[in-house]
């Protein structure tokens, strides 16, 4: 059970937890796969789809773990191996790189999600807590966070506990007083609560709970947890 009064701050996954993720992803590689047909057309001839590019990010993936927590070095660097491969200069790669990362930044929040962030943000200190690479002042919302907490600047991702931990102390409170709330029943929930917070799994999609750790609270839309705190 959720227990409200030691609730002194709120961290949040940002990805399928504010808004879908994969539109965005799909935009941007959209963009970046023209951006190499109008800069890069040896790339552009030799991968012509985002899923040939998709192919490329994937084996740099099982190549290099280390950056496994920085999904913008691993586009970054995918792209530069592209580049390479296509006989094209791999230091268009900054450049195509900021192309996605512009359009990565454009997102289609869920209809609940920014009247609730303004709702809890009016209570609590509001702590981003990701492992993707959006930006909230990019995307739009960095006026109703204290702090920002990624993996890519940790050098950590969730679900290990250290992350979870920053994100505390950006907000200046300890783990039990932070109230974690994500999408992912492994990186958000269990990771939480193993970090000694108390959690709310978001399940839009009416997923079935198969973890022994259980979240404090499940909702289906993030104006439910507005509810259920009293604002």
């Amino acid at each position: 059970m959720l227990n409200t009064y030691s609730i002194q701050a709120i961290s949040l996954d940002l990805d399928d937890t504010l808004w879908p993720v994969w539109p965005a992803i799909e935009r941007a590689e959209a963009t970046l796969l023209q951006w190499l047909g109008d800069f890069a057309p040896a790339t552009a001839a030799r991968y012509p789809s985002t899923l040939a590019l998709r192919a490329v990010r994937e084996q740099l993936e099982a190549e290099r773990p280390d950056l496994l927590h920085d999904l913008s070095a691993l586009r970054r660097e995918s792209i530069r191996l592209a580049l390479k491969l296509s006989g094209d200069n791999p230091a268009l790669a900054e450049d195509a790189f900021e192309a996605f990362f512009a359009a990565r930044q454009r997102v289609d929040f869920y209809p609940d999600a920014l009247p609730a962030l303004a709702r809890l943000a009016a209570r609590y200190p509001l702590v981003a807590l990701s492992n993707g690479n959006a930006d909230v002042h990019r995307v739009g919302i960095g006026h109703l966070f204290h702090a920002a907490v990624s993996a890519r600047e940790f050098g950590v991702a969730k679900p290990d506990p250290r992350i979870f931990h920053a994100a505390a102390s950006a907000a200046q409170v300890a783990p039990h007083q932070v109230l974690h709330v994500g999408d992912d029943p492994l990186m958000d929930v269990v990771g939480g609560v193993n970090a000694g917070m108390q959690t709310v799994w978001v399940n839009r999609a009416g997923h079935t709970w198969d973890h022994p750790v259980q979240p404090h609270l499940h909702v289906v839309e993030l104006g439910a947890l507005c509810l259920v705190l009293g604002i």
